[in-house]
């Protein structure tokens, strides 16, 4: 599926061991990444998945769900980075319900996202059972823009502050400045675009720091700036400030424009 045979083992694995009578599976599908397909990078990028279940599932059935994912976190290093929402069919359209989640080795309830949900019906791909088609409500354009308002004004907006010692970190940094990339295409144009992609838009569209775009660049595919004293302290300050006086005007435009 994904032309790394890593990857592939585990999500061979993880789809024939959750099919009946373990868990009361209707549909197993992928989206992000690894379905959209050229932008996935093994052991950096996530694995989203979404189960349909014909039912919630019971506590039994919750704690095998929990067992399956500790032993494939222990047995294959990739699965920590796979992502499984546990919807029930009853439950499909409804975008702001909260299902059963596993992610960051952790199991917790959160919604399946308007941008989800529209990249299921994207480029989404069946691993086991029926179509997204059909099954899952589509989002209407009027949703994904009220949503992905809603995430700049409580999430984006924070990052941006200057205050913000998040930036600090590369991947909390990586998120905001591609984001917000992705966020301003989604919003003019109604496209879904990769990580990849927003690298280019916030060089050609958005007029983002060279150094920090160059920065991700290089961490995230190994191209672009030489990378010698780019990973100290007094570096990782000044990128974090070019980085917020950036987010902070075009979050701001983006609110004023689309809220």
């Amino acid at each position: 599926m994904t032309g790394d045979p890593g990857t592939d083992d585990l999500l061979a694995r993880f789809t024939e061991a959750l099919g009946p009578p373990f868990v009361p599976l209707v549909a197993l599908w992928v989206h992000g990444s690894i379905a959209e397909g050229t932008d996935y990078r093994p052991g950096r990028s996530d694995l989203d998945l979404v189960a349909v279940l014909d039912r919630p599932c019971t506590p039994e059935e919750e704690r095998r769900l929990i067992g399956l994912h500790d032993r494939l976190v222990r047995e294959l290093p990739l699965a920590r980075g796979l992502h499984c929402s546990y919807l029930s069919a009853a439950g499909l359209d409804d975008p702001d319900r909260e299902h059963p989640v596993w992610a960051h080795r952790e199991y917790y309830a959160r919604p399946v996202s308007p941008v989800a949900r529209r990249e299921l019906h994207a480029f989404g791909r069946v691993l086991r059972g029926r179509p997204v088609e059909g099954l899952l409500p589509p989002v209407s354009d009027r949703q994904l823009t009220a949503f992905i308002v809603g995430e700049l004004r409580e999430s984006l907006s924070g990052l941006a502050a200057s205050r913000s010692e998040l930036l600090l970190q590369d991947g909390w940094l990586d998120y905001a400045v591609l984001t917000v990339a992705r966020m301003h295409i989604t919003l003019r144009d109604g496209r879904l675009i990769s990580k990849r992609e927003a690298l280019d838009v916030l060089r050609t569209e958005l007029d983002a720091p060279e150094e920090v775009v160059a920065d991700i660049r290089r961490r995230r595919y190994g191209d672009g700036m030489d990378g010698a004293g780019q990973e100290d302290e007094a570096w990782r300050r000044r990128r974090a400030g070019l980085a917020a006086r950036f987010l902070g005007p075009v979050v701001g435009r983006l609110i004023s424009s689309y809220g």
